[in-house]
C-alpha cells in the first residue's frame, strides 16, 4: 500500500470528523465576527468599538483555525474516496470520477458566491472607506465590467473583483488535484515506496514524538518561506501558506484511514492540551518582548514555539474530539448539510450588518451582539428556508442533492 493509498475497511461513520467540521466552521464564523472589534487587525469592515483584550484570544485561535480545517478536509477527502471505491458496483459504476465531483462540490460553490455572495463586501467596504459612491446596482455593474476601482477600495480592488474568504476553497481543489496527481506517481516504484515510507513514520509516531516531531515540518515553512512569500491567499506566490496547508492536507489524509494513531490521539489529549496551554503563554511572552528590528534568530525561535503550540493543539483538538464525539448527535444530519451553505453566506452577513449597525452608535456589546445573531439567523433562514429548499440553489451552494426524503431527514435534524 503506497502513502497515497486509501486503506480499504467497513466504512463507519466518524462522528467526530463530522462534528469537528462543524465546529471549526462555526469558531471560523465567530472569529471573523471578532475580526471586526479586534484592535489594530486589518478586516474589510471595522467597528468604532475596538479592544485590545481581544487580541490573546484571537491570537490563540488564529495559529490554528485554518491548520484544523485543512486537516479536517485531508481525513474527509480520504473517506470519501474510500466510500466511493467500495461503493463501485452496478450503477454506482456510472458516477462521475471523484475528481469531477470535487470539482462541482468546489469551483461552482466558489463561482456562484463569487458572483452573488461575496460582491455585498467589496461594496460595504468600499462604501465606508469613502472609496465607492453609494448605490449597490451601480456598484454591481462596474464590479461585472472590470471596473477599474480607486486604489485601497477593498481588498482585491487591484483585480476588479476578490473571492474574499472563500479562498479556501480553491486552494482545497488545488490540493485535491496535487494529491489525485499523487497518488498516479504513487504507482511508480521509486514514488510509490517513498510514499510508503513517509505515511509509515507519520503513523507510527506515538507519546511525545507525536506532539512534537510533525510541528518540525511546520516550523521548516515558516523558517525559510515565511519571510519571503507572506501570506496574500491569491494562489501565486502564496508558496509558505501552500507548504503549510498542503502538509496538514496530507496528514488528515493519512490519518483518515488509521485507527491507531486516533486511538494514540485520544490517549495523549490530557498532555496535549497541557502542553499547548503552557507553550500559547511561553510563546506570546516571548513574541511581545520581540523589538521591531528583530534578529532573524529571534524570530525563528518565536515560530519554533509557535508551531509547537499549533501542532499540540491540533493533537489535543482532535484527540478530545476523539474521545467526546464520536457519536451520532441528532444535530450533526443538519450540520453536516448546513455548514457549506453557512460558511458561504456568513462573512458576507458579518460585514453587512456591520455596514449598516456601526453609524448608529449603539455600543459595542449592543452591535456586536446584533451583528453576532443577526448573521446566525440570517444563515439558518437563508439555508434552512431557501437552499435546502430549491435543488439548484442547493448545489451552487455545495450542499449535496437531496431529494424528497433527504430535505425531510434534514428538516427534522435541524428541528
Amino acid at each position: 500500500m503506497t502513502g497515497f493509498a486509501v486503506q480499504q475497511k467497513a466504512n463507519i461513520r466518524r462522528h467526530d470528523i463530522d462534528a469537528l467540521r462543524a465546529l471549526a466552521f462555526g469558531l471560523l464564523i465567530l472569529y471573523h465576527l471578532a475580526m471586526v472589534y479586534v484592535h489594530e487587525w486589518d478586516f474589510h469592515i471595522k467597528s468604532s468599538y475596538q479592544y485590545d483584550w481581544l487580541h490573546w484570544p484571537m491570537m490563540f485561535v488564529n495559529r490554528w483555525r485554518m491548520d484544523l480545517i485543512f486537516m479536517i478536509s485531508g481525513m474527509s477527502t480520504a473517506m470519501l474516496l474510500q466510500k466511493m471505491q467500495q461503493n463501485r458496483s452496478g450503477t454506482a459504476n456510472r458516477q462521475p470520477g471523484f475528481f469531477w465531483q470535487r470539482t462541482s462540490r468546489l469551483i461552482l460553490p466558489l463561482l456562484f458566491g463569487m458572483a452573488v455572495v461575496v460582491p455585498i463586501q467589496p461594496y460595504c467596504q468600499g462604501v465606508a472607506n469613502g472609496l465607492v459612491a453609494p448605490g449597490f446596482w451601480q456598484f454591481m455593474a462596474h464590479y461585472y465590467s472590470g471596473y477599474h476601482w480607486p486604489a485601497g477600495a477593498f481588498d482585491g480592488w487591484q483585480y476588479g473583483f476578490t473571492w474574499n474568504h472563500l479562498w479556501y476553497l480553491v486552494y482545497l481543489w488545488i490540493y485535491t488535484a496535487a494529491l489525485l496527481l499523487g497518488r498516479q506517481l504513487a504507482r511508480i516504484p521509486v514514488f510509490g515506496e517513498m510514499a510508503t515510507r513517509w505515511r509509515a513514520a507519520f503513523l507510527g509516531l506515538r507519546g511525545w514524538q507525536l506532539l512534537a516531531l510533525p510541528a518540525g515540518l511546520i516550523f521548516l515553512w515558516a523558517g525559510t518561506l515565511q519571510l519571503a512569500y507572506p501570506d496574500t491567499h491569491a494562489v501565486v506566490n502564496d508558496w509558505y501558506v501552500h507548504a503549510n496547508y498542503f502538509t496538514l492536507f496530507i496528514f488528515g489524509w493519512w490519518m483518515g484511514g488509521d485507527t491507531a494513531i486516533w486511538a494514540e490521539l485520544a490517549r495523549l489529549r490530557k498532555p496535549a492540551i497541557a502542553a499547548a496551554l503552557v507553550l500559547f503563554v511561553v510563546y506570546r511572552v516571548v513574541a511581545d518582548m520581540l523589538p521591531d528590528e528583530a534578529a532573524v534568530w529571534q524570530l525563528l525561535t518565536v515560530w519554533a514555539l509557535r508551531s509547537l503550540y499549533a501542532w499540540s493543539m491540533l493533537c489535543a483538538l482532535l484527540g478530545w474530539g476523539h474521545a467526546l464525539l464520536n457519536r451520532p448527535f441528532r444535530w450533526l444530519p443538519w450540520a453536516n448539510q448546513a455548514v457549506y451553505p453557512w460558511y458561504i453566506l456568513h462573512q458576507s452577513l458579518i460585514i453587512l450588518l456591520a455596514y449598516w449597525l456601526i453609524p448608529l452608535k449603539l455600543g459595542g456589546a449592543v452591535e456586536a451582539l446584533l451583528v453576532g445573531a443577526g448573521t446566525v439567523l440570517g444563515c439558518w433562514l437563508i439555508t434552512s428556508g431557501v437552499v435546502a429548499r430549491v435543488g439548484w440553489l442547493g448545489v451552487c451552494f455545495g450542499m449535496k442533492k437531496m431529494g424528497r426524503p433527504a430535505v425531510a431527514s434534514f428538516e427534522r435534524a435541524k428541528a
